[in-house]
């Protein structure tokens, strides 16, 4: 799948659907997808303009969330930043990728 293609379809924010994962896969859905209820589920927004939102459940189960920056490696992977770093602080290797899955290898 070209790189443009593959960023065409990130451009939204997504959800870690922890229900779907497997031992050597996570599993993100959009932010519309009908999950069932969980205590917190972690996501990242990706933005047209290279911008990142990050989020999660904290320490006290309340939501928090983080700004960076994303790009996609030579290699198909998403990397992210945090701001003013230029090595990226999570690495995610595409696996597959639609417009309602994103699909990540967790095994290097």
């Amino acid at each position: 799948m070209a790189r443009e293609l593959i960023s065409d379809l990130l451009l939204q924010r997504w959800l870690h659907s922890h229900e779907e994962d497997t031992d050597t896969e996570m599993v993100f859905r959009p932010a519309s997808h009908p999950f069932p209820r969980s205590r917190g589920r972690r996501s990242f927004d990706l933005r047209t303009d290279g911008t990142l939102i990050e989020g999660g459940p904290g320490p006290t189960d309340r939501r928090q969330e983080s700004a960076g920056t994303w790009r996609l490696t030579e290699d198909g992977a998403l990397a992210f930043y945090r701001p003013s770093e230029s090595t990226p602080h999570r690495v995610l290797r595409i696996a597959s990728a639609a417009k309602d899955r994103l699909v990540v290898n967790t095994m290097p």
